[in-house]
């Protein structure tokens, strides 16, 4: 359940990249983001802007076939992308161990994580817009008052939320 929302579009990836970016730059250790769309909405590009903005070297990639990529900048990040998997596989994967570190999480096809590790989340739903194919609406959904936070900070960037 949303605590509060806010609903951007982005005309490109260099668009979605910097909305990526203007995130990162509030990120603390702790925060959980959420990412969730179709094949091609626009994930991996916006976790190559949070990326770039937390000052990592090496750039996002989807860690499709490893599962957990680990990112460092500003502050150590961890992406995970659970495309592969399924919630029963969530135990023998091990990656309970990256939830409540003081390390930033973001999760690719978070809607594979049961709700009690997606609790207080970020969560960014990434859809493609009918009418333009390079245009997506990005809405963005606080779970708890670390991400309300987040949320109200970035909706003061108005260069960086063009709003729908």
């Amino acid at each position: 359940m949303c605590v509060s929302q806010l609903v951007v579009l982005s005309h490109s990836p260099e668009d979605t990249r910097a909305l990526g970016q203007a995130l990162a730059q509030r990120l603390a250790p702790g925060d959980l983001i959420c990412l969730f769309g179709e094949l091609g909405a626009g994930k991996t590009t916006f976790m190559q802007g949070l990326t770039e903005g937390l000052g990592s070297p090496e750039p996002a990639t989807s860690p499709s076939f490893t599962l957990i990529h680990e990112h460092r900048g500003r502050l150590r990040l961890y992406h995970l992308d659970l495309y592969r998997l399924h919630a029963r596989d969530l135990p023998e994967a091990g990656i309970e161990d990256a939830f409540g570190s003081e390390e930033v999480v973001a999760v690719e096809w978070a809607e594979r994580l049961p709700d009690d590790l997606r609790a207080g989340a970020l969560e960014i739903h990434l859809d493609f817009d009918q009418a333009d194919p390079n245009t997506r609406q990005l809405r963005f959904c606080s779970r708890g008052t670390r991400s309300s936070q987040l949320l109200r900070e970035l909706m003061q960037e108005p260069d960086a939320c063009p709003r729908h």
